[in-house]
């Protein structure tokens, strides 16, 4: 930013949507309600060791996972902000079992749809590590003027309108790409506004970072773990291999990995033929950024953006981040067999 001047989340929305004559500001509406989300959660995620929100919430989600307390909390306020919005036919949510349809008449007439992880990496939250939010907008396909249906959320990634993520870490920051471009948003707590700081977010092609939970090792493929063998040998006659870093959050991992470069990696294994990261609220949405940031992002056998889902909670394998870097791991995946 040049002169030091902020430029707030709300004021550079607009900016964007002016250069759209076609434009009609719903989409910006429902980024600036994602952004009052993520205030609302960061104020949580801030009282943390203070109040009693840390620890499990004592239930499991649909994917059969224990819930932190700020799970339950994170996902209650997704939901509350959007059933107060004007311009979201309805939701689906990583911690519910199935979509919500808001049936009144204002998200009747409401042209998207919103699918998220409310608290990425909560397994994080007990240990202070970054954790975060993710979202994913889709226009829906159904008849505007009545209800929101299944088919709105089942669409493939690159049908995205847009996608994003809120780091709750040393900052809390916003990063949102539409099909134009991605922005960083640095939350300014002496106004309470996300302002514009990390302009027009570029993936490098290359990096030297590879992030994967490398203790898994036993279980994956030929294929995987000649990648992770090149990853250790690759820069050996410069007297050092591919760095190593993994945070167990996808969200922290795929920050690092968008602002730096490299590669994160949650492939297949015996345990989890089909992986075990959700293509519509964590892998689409996060493919979508990276790619719209000049990355790849691919499952075993192509795009992550063109798989077709067949249901909400689906899950993929996923290698994405330096274009490069995913290229080469591709060469090693596809020529072994995927462990089945």
């Amino acid at each position: 930013m040049s002169n030091n001047k902020l430029v707030t989340m709300d004021e550079f929305t607009i900016q964007e949507t002016r250069k759209f004559p076609q434009a009609t500001g719903e989409l910006s509406t429902l980024l600036r309600d994602i952004g009052l989300a993520g205030k609302i959660i960061n104020k949580q995620v801030r009282r943390a060791g203070l109040a009693d929100i840390l620890g499990k919430h004592g239930a499991t989600n649909v994917q059969g996972e224990e819930q932190m307390k700020l799970d339950v909390y994170a996902n209650d306020t997704m939901i509350n902000i959007f059933m107060n919005s004007t311009e979201c036919a309805g939701i689906a949510s990583e911690e519910n079992d199935d979509h919500v349809c808001y049936e009144d008449t204002y998200s009747a007439n409401s042209k998207y749809v919103v699918l998220f992880d409310p608290l990425d990496g909560s397994s994080n939250i007990d240990v202070n590590a970054p954790i975060g939010t993710i979202f994913a907008i889709y226009r829906r396909v159904s008849e505007i003027g009545k209800p929101c249906t299944k088919e709105d959320f089942l669409q493939p990634g690159n049908k995205l309108m847009a996608a994003g993520y809120v780091i709750y870490g040393s900052s809390t920051m916003m990063v949102y790409a539409t099909k134009i471009g991605v922005n960083g948003f640095t939350l300014e707590p002496s106004i309470g506004e996300f302002c514009l700081s990390h302009p027009n977010i570029k993936c490098p092609e290359n990096g030297k970072i590879y992030s994967l939970n490398q203790g898994n090792t036993s279980k994956y493929s030929d294929g995987m773990k000649g990648y992770l063998d090149y990853c250790m040998e690759i820069n050996k006659e410069q007297g050092r291999p591919y760095s190593h870093r993994y945070i167990g959050s996808m969200v922290g991992d795929l920050h690092r990995t968008l602002v730096k470069g490299g590669i994160f990696i949650y492939p297949a294994d015996k345990s989890s033929p089909k992986g075990k990261l959700r293509l519509q609220y964590e892998c689409n949405p996060m493919a979508f950024i990276v790619e719209a940031a000049g990355g790849a992002a691919m499952c075993n056998t192509g795009r992550i953006l063109d798989i077709a889902p067949t249901e909400l909670h689906q899950r993929t394998p996923i290698f994405i981040g330096s274009k490069n870097m995913v290229s080469k791991a591709m060469e090693f995946v596809q020529e072994k067999e995927v462990v089945a």
